[in-house]
């Protein structure tokens, strides 16, 4: 069993109960025990958390996690340090390993590994279909049994219409969503940038943007006659936020997802040809980025996420079209998004730790989320003032591939406590 913490006088917010307010947390045997107003612990350890931001453990439902088969770029491990050092209690993996999380088996590993070797809690998502090749369903059902929370082929769509109808239709009956990495990939093949002015002004091949647009409208058709639960993860394009917001208005069960580099970073970057800027899908224009801040702002995007990607720097350091997709972000996520939706007023930091917490959650059916009485103790502690300096070489992760090295930013997880076990804690060095 767990012994007791005390977290004393910090901002809670705790969006699931209506919660924001100075207060103590008291955490014993895993679970949270009680919140309010002059708590002790005598035989517990004391967290003084004056002046931070304490709230549930942030949640992720888009990393990769590179275990099985690439482990020279992350391990689960690795992954996991990397997710508490960003705040992260809880992360989803996306099944574009090698090979693909796409049997019984292999989300029993995930879940396994996790055990022997992971910091946090990791929730496998698994294929829709065998290999990801798009072609044949996979066994979803066996997936479910053994623990699979949502089925993506992530890293490409499901462009098969007929394979993607079949699949909404199966996922219907246990009550699971499919995430959908959103691209026609006959508008994109071939393509390292955003398609555009900018990539031609360049000399890249670009992908159309409407490749994204299409698929979502595909989907959202086929969901229309299903009724089953889609998530369009890393939506990057106005129209997409549109789409995405004219479903929801019309009643339908469609959520979304919005990445730090989607808010901050535009295709202009990718005018040194430094790969670090090359991910897919791609950075767009200012008016996209603009259209994804609002889509945030009105609540038409539901969760905000990473899309980690590590890539060994071997991968990395190749020409501009020969770099594989990608960056890591669980590390940075809390300052880029205090610097992108915050610092320009958009949202508050309610607004901000539901984002994190609790909608994830729902897109998952997760049991986590939330400071109420008895829910696991899962806790992150934030200083949303603390200004650093983002420096890769400090990274757990494996990986350096970050586009973000040196910046300036602010905010930062302090302490992050797993299941009542304090599993990162911010050294006085490090800052």
């Amino acid at each position: 069993m767990n012994g007791k913490i005390l977290i004393k006088a910090g901002r809670v917010i705790d969006p699931a109960s209506g919660i924001d307010m100075v207060a103590d947390v008291l955490l014993a045997d895993g679970k949270v025990a009680r919140i309010g107003h002059g708590l002790s612990a005598p035989d517990g350890e004391v967290l003084d958390a004056r002046g931070l931001i304490v709230c549930p453990g942030l949640i992720d439902i888009h990393v990769h996690l590179r275990e099985p088969g690439n482990e020279g770029a992350e391990t689960i491990a690795t992954g996991t340090a990397a997710a508490v050092a960003g705040g992260f209690t809880s992360v989803a993996c996306m099944p574009n390993t090698k090979p693909a999380i796409d049997n019984e088996t292999a989300v029993e590993f995930i879940y396994r590994q996790t055990d022997h070797e992971g910091s946090c809690n990791v929730y496998p998502i698994g294929a829709v279909t065998k290999g990801r090749r798009g072609e044949e369903l996979a066994e979803m059902g066996q997936m479910i049994r053994a623990g699979a929370v949502g089925f993506s082929d992530d890293g490409r769509g499901v462009n098969n219409t007929a394979v993607m109808f079949r699949a909404l239709q199966y996922v219907r009956m246990f009550d699971k969503p499919i995430l959908q990495h959103c691209e026609d990939e006959s508008l994109v093949r071939g393509g390292v940038m955003n398609g555009g002015k900018t990539a031609i002004r360049l000399g890249l091949p670009g992908m159309n943007p409407v490749a994204e647009d299409l698929m979502i409208q595909r989907d959202l058709m086929l969901v229309e006659q299903t009724r089953a639960r889609y998530h369009v993860c890393h939506i990057s394009t106005a129209r997409a936020v549109e789409l995405v917001r004219q479903a929801k208005a019309a009643g339908l069960p469609v959520t979304c997802e919005v990445c730090p580099h989607h808010l901050l970073l535009t295709e202009e970057s990718c005018s040194t040809y430094d790969t670090n800027f090359k991910m897919n899908p791609p950075l767009r224009t200012r008016h996209d980025v603009e259209a994804c801040r609002q889509g945030v702002a009105d609540g038409t995007i539901d969760c905000l996420v990473t899309d980690h990607a590590p890539h060994a720097l071997q991968d990395k350091d190749l020409e501009f079209l020969d770099a594989p997709f990608g960056i890591i972000g669980l590390e940075t996520a809390i300052p880029l998004y205090i610097k992108a939706l915050i610092e320009p007023g958009l949202i508050d930091w309610v607004s901000l730790i539901e984002r994190l917490t609790v909608r994830p959650a729902a897109v998952l059916s997760l049991p986590k989320g939330t400071l109420a009485p008895g829910a696991d103790a899962d806790v992150t502690l934030i200083d949303p003032e603390m200004e650093w300096t983002v420096d890769v070489r400090q990274f757990r992760s494996k990986s350096r591939n970050c586009p973000f090295d040196g910046w300036t930013v602010r905010g930062r997880a302090v302490t992050t406590i797993v299941g009542g076990r304090i599993k990162y804690r911010l050294e006085p060095a490090t800052v």
